[in-house]
């Protein structure tokens, strides 16, 4: 009985031995030429960052199922409907960019990029909508790459990543709460920018902007923000 047992156990050690070297090499193979796209998209990402260890195979495996998220799915439903929210710190002395128009002001936003509100929240909401990491996630303050930068950039790749999903703008809603500089005449020249960024239709564009009724930080000037959001629609 003890001989039979062990031949029981050689054969389950055998077939487990067997099985297990079947699936390293799959594994292998197909992990060779993932990993090779990690690396790639890493490098895309951010070069420097990648070349000092910054971003590691880990987190190019985690940009890497970011991108692909972004892939059209047959289940996905003909309406997508997302919310984007951002607020910033002002400043004496530093420059004031809202829906890519810059303002003359006393005061400018405290950010790592360009500090544009509008631009933010709305790249949020389209990212939001398509069920991607946030724009922080996408784009870090702690990469200098994105040191000063125009924020239409992160419009830009939130609106390639709504196509390649397969979906365009339904129409887009944004609320700026500025106590000051008053926005009424510049509104026309943000939402144009918005309809050129997005490629849609100046129909499907509004903006909106109110005080904060001089209360708390937005209220007393030291700072602002920005509601939007975003509607698209499957093409």
């Amino acid at each position: 009985a003890s001989h039979l047992f062990d031949n029981l156990k050689m054969r389950r050690f055998l077939a487990i031995s067997i099985t297990s070297i079947c699936f390293t090499l799959v594994s292998s193979s197909n992990g060779v030429r993932r990993n090779a796209r990690f690396q790639v998209l890493g490098r895309a990402l951010s070069p420097a960052r990648y070349a000092k260890g910054i971003i590691s195979s880990r987190g190019a495996n985690r940009c890497y199922r970011a991108r692909a998220m972004s892939a059209p799915i047959d289940s996905d439903p003909p309406v997508r409907i997302g919310h984007g929210w951002d607020i910033h710190r002002l400043e004496a002395g530093l420059p004031l960019t809202i829906g890519g128009v810059k303002i003359p002001f006393e005061k400018g936003t405290v950010a790592h990029s360009d500090g544009d509100v509008l631009y933010h929240s709305l790249t949020d909401a389209i990212l939001g909508a398509i069920g991607m990491p946030d724009i922080g996630q996408l784009f870090p303050d702690t990469d200098p790459r994105w040191k000063g930068a125009d924020s239409h950039v992160f419009m830009s790749e939130a609106h390639k990543l709504m196509t390649e999903r397969g979906y365009r703008i339904g129409n887009v809603d944004i609320t700026l709460i500025v106590q000051k500089p008053k926005l009424k005449d510049i509104k026309p020249e943000m939402a144009e920018n918005i309809v050129e960024l997005l490629k849609t239709q100046p129909s499907r564009v509004n903006i909106k902007a109110r005080t904060h009724e001089n209360v708390d930080s937005v209220g007393e000037v030291r700072a602002l923000a920005c509601h939007a959001v975003v509607l698209l629609e499957k093409m």
